[in-house]
């Protein structure tokens, strides 16, 4: 991998720009930002990916933020040395189809990574007793808001200046797993008119990683649906506006997450969402809580997010 280092466009940032190890040996590239700085959360990396034809054409492109942004690309960094490949999946929408890749964004992950993704608004709607747990485990209240406003606010005005992208809501996309699945439904929720879609995949609706909790998962489950429900109907946007993707896998950790998903999947409903148009909500059987299973189904929430 070829590695060149510069100063970036946005406020003398150091980045570097690696050529993408892909399998057709593309001109593909990622650039990555060393901690970058926000006054609303903690420095971290951000790399972003742009597709081989960047540089060739005068294109403009649907731009996908991404959480835990060191697993998505390479395994290098990527937690367990395995990512998500998202580059190789951009690669092949592009071959299936001319024009459909994007450029992708991943915002690294911190030491307060369940702070930053945990939903404050899901954690004000909990009755004291879950709120004061989840803090306990999180080491802290959310500080979600802080984490959405860096992306809203610093770092999505960045990459539209910086980069040749179409910046409207209908091609913006925001997308995490586990937690940060989290963290994309509360950031449409929260920003509507700048998160045209989202892609939550196994979706950490327990909030909670403590072995009791899954050993008797009875205890917390019917508090924490409701502050979840709670939280969307207040909040959720209005039908037909946006698009957000969820699912699950059956094993390990991701099979708790059923009866929560189902919940949530009525609120939709409730409220007027479409399955099929609106929201997509999938079990995918015998997948696991782990980034081989989210690389294995990445096309089904990109296209029915992105087309």
């Amino acid at each position: 991998m070829d590695r060149r280092t510069l100063i970036a466009a946005t406020g003398g940032l150091m980045a570097s720009a690696l050529i993408a190890n892909t399998s057709d040996a593309s001109e593909a590239m990622i650039i990555r930002y060393e901690a970058m700085p926000s006054r609303y959360t903690a420095a971290r990396n951000v790399s972003v990916w742009l597709p081989a034809d960047y540089g060739k054409s005068n294109r403009r492109y649907p731009v996908l933020y991404m959480h835990d942004g060191q697993n998505i690309f390479g395994a290098s960094h990527a937690y367990g040395g395995q990512s998500w490949r998202v580059d190789l999946a951009m690669e092949a929408r592009q071959r299936a189809v001319a024009g459909s890749d994007a450029i992708v964004v991943g915002v690294w992950n911190t030491s307060t990574r369940r702070q930053d993704f945990s939903p404050a608004g899901v954690e004000a709607a909990m009755d004291d007793k879950l709120r004061a747990r989840t803090a306990a485990e999180h080491e802290g209240p959310a500080l979600s808001d802080g984490y959405l406003r860096f992306l809203v606010e610093e770092l999505k005005p960045m990459i539209d200046r910086d980069y040749r992208t179409k910046p409207g809501k209908a091609s913006t996309f925001i997308m995490g797993s586990s937690m940060g699945g989290l963290i994309s439904l509360y950031g449409i929720c929260e920003y509507p008119k700048v998160f045209g879609g989202a892609g939550c995949l196994s979706t950490h609706w327990t909030l909670l990683s403590a072995a009791e909790s899954y050993s008797k998962p009875d205890l917390e489950t019917p508090a924490m649906i409701q502050a979840f429900a709670t939280y969307l109907k207040r909040k959720l946007p209005k039908a037909g506006q946006n698009k957000i993707w969820m699912d699950h896998g059956t094993i390990n950790l991701d099979s708790f997450y059923q009866p929560y998903q189902l919940a949530m999947d009525q609120v939709f409903k409730d409220l007027g969402w479409q399955q099929g148009k609106d929201f997509e909500s999938r079990v995918y059987v015998g997948a696991d809580h782990n980034e081989a299973s989210w690389r294995a189904r990445l096309q089904d929430p990109l296209t029915f997010l992105m087309g």
